[in-house]
């Protein structure tokens, strides 16, 4: 009995979570992330322009870095983000976990613009939702237009990685998959 317990912990011990900002190997949404992005489908800017009223039908969910940070009306902020793409696999700084980060492409491909309701840790503080923090955003395509002609997506959900907790694939020049 005394060894089974050992054993567990032992186990457990060498099992870890990779955290509120995914430190593993590839990319592990949170389980509330994991919900809200259920029968949604990756934003696609180019389509969602020649199709609007099919791209309103779903939700649609985007990675993107923080242009610039307003209020928005009637609440909330107001980001504009670049868009990125997920990459396959995180960078890592060596053969731990710990070391890895959330990996998204160098370079943007779109412009987009979210309103979003953000959490108040997120909205004020060191590690709030500023110019260059990175963002998940789950949602739906809205009938606004930003005034720069980009679309505009309402969140309804969206998960939040500060300046430092992730890279971009520039970074590979340093770091290994």
């Amino acid at each position: 009995m005394k060894l089974s317990s050992f054993l567990l912990c032992a186990l457990l011990a060498g099992c870890s979570s990779p955290g509120l900002y995914g430190y593993s190997r590839a990319y592990s949404p949170l389980d509330a992330e994991e919900k809200a992005s259920q029968g949604s489908r990756e934003f696609d800017p180019v389509m969602a322009k020649r199709m609007p009223d099919e791209w309103k039908k779903s939700k649609v969910l985007l990675f993107g870095i923080v242009k610039s940070r307003k209020e928005a009306p009637g609440g909330g902020a107001d980001l504009t983000l670049g868009m990125r793409a997920l990459a396959e696999r995180n960078l890592c700084d060596d053969a731990d976990e710990s070391t890895c980060r959330v990996t998204v492409s160098n370079r943007e491909h779109a412009t987009v613009h979210v309103v979003v309701k953000l959490a108040s840790g997120d909205d004020i503080g060191k590690l709030s939702v500023q110019l260059g923090s990175l963002v998940r955003i789950v949602g739906h395509l809205s009938d606004d237009s930003a005034a720069d002609g980009s679309p505009v997506i309402r969140a309804e959900y969206y998960r939040h990685w500060p300046r430092g907790e992730f890279v971009t694939t520039a970074d590979s020049e340093h770091m290994r998959r």
